[in-house]
């Protein structure tokens, strides 16, 4: 019962746009996956956890014989969804190690018409391929400069002008401060996180330079992957300058619409650095609605913070004044410096 397989770089090159399907139980699913795969568990995590125990306690025959039971009522809901997702009968299958589950589940769709292949070595394979490919040299320039000057929306315009760009905090569902949850999805699990970011940065262009924003190795509980940290520690920064007044009037424009009591835990997660005092008066500028008040404050948190930061690093830096935060006038700034750079570190 093998199906036809596929190494980790085939798999992922032949699967682009296709249907992939993960038939790991959901808790394996939801600690980590392959990127737009979709999760078709043959057994759910009670199912699972019963036959490892089975597997542990009377050994593989009978393990094998209690997952068939749990799997015979399912079959016919199984290739009634394939069928419906599955755009050109083309489909990709993987579970853990490349196994028993991805090869009954491909043989199963390849008996009823489907073309199913699996991954050879399965999940393990595919993350094991990940850490790896973070740990080669990749030719970076970040983008740097205080909280408030609107990185992220230059990366956006850059992005659409064709730049080779990778937003980490985008993928982090986390902007990098104690505000950084606000108005964002829940944060994904590490390995989640470090698959998107493979995922984004493969289908680049590896010879030429990737424009990506200067972070702190930990963007909120998700860590930026070891391989691709080192390598943005020896890149050139362009590091944007904006007045201190337009930094103030982005964030109070960001998070203006933000309910009270979530601007108060984000102040409240700083208060130490605040000090007693300095916190006190946030709480009573948001409850007055004196929102520049507290954006002034965290900002010269911030301030601080950032120079005592760059002052530590070593890499080359360009430094870019901007008049205000107008993403479509500093993201042409941003080009040219970069496209000047680009010839140096391509």
């Amino acid at each position: 019962m093998t199906a036809p397989s596929l190494s980790v770089a085939d798999f992922i090159q032949a699967s682009r746009h296709q249907l992939i399907i993960d038939v790991r139980a959901p808790i394996e699913f939801f600690k980590g996956h392959i990127p737009h795969a979709i999760n078709i568990p043959l057994f759910d995590d009670l199912e699972r956890a019963e036959v490892g125990t089975i597997f542990k306690q009377k050994g593989k025959e009978v393990a094998i014989s209690r997952g068939k039971e749990i799997v015979s009522p399912k079959i016919e809901k199984f290739i009634e969804q394939v069928n419906q997702l599955s755009k050109n009968k083309q489909v990709f299958v993987y579970c853990f190690r490349g196994g028993m589950r991805s090869n009954s589940f491909a043989w199963l769709l390849n008996s009823v018409g489907l073309q199913a292949v699996v991954l050879n070595g399965g999940y393990k394979a595919f993350r094991n391929y990940v850490l790896n490919y973070f740990n080669q040299s990749f030719p970076l320039v970040l983008l740097g400069g205080k909280t408030g000057c609107g990185k992220t929306d230059i990366l956006k315009q850059l992005a659409q002008q064709h730049i080779q760009t990778v937003d980490l905090e985008c993928h982090a569902h986390h902007k990098g401060s104690a505000f950084g949850t606000i108005n964002q999805k829940a944060q994904n699990p590490q390995q989640v996180f470090e698959h998107h970011v493979f995922w984004q940065m493969y289908w680049l262009k590896q010879t030429e330079p990737t424009l990506i924003e200067d972070e702190s190795q930990t963007i909120g509980f998700n860590k930026i992957p070891f391989g691709l940290w080192q390598n943005m520690k020896a890149a050139p920064i362009i590091k944007i300058e904006v007045p201190f007044e337009a930094r103030v009037h982005k964030l109070v424009e960001e998070y203006g619409n933000v309910e009270p009591e979530v601007l108060k835990k984000s102040v409240l997660k700083i208060s130490q650095q605040l000090g007693t005092l300095n916190t006190k008066k946030c709480l009573e500028w948001i409850d007055n609605d004196c929102l520049h008040d507290v954006a002034k404050m965290a900002l010269t948190y911030y301030d601080k913070t950032y120079e005592f930061n760059y002052h530590k690093k070593q890499q080359k830096m360009i430094a870019l004044h901007c008049d205000d935060t107008n993403a479509v006038t500093n993201a042409q700034k941003v080009k040219q410096i970069f496209q000047t750079l680009s010839h140096h570190v391509g």
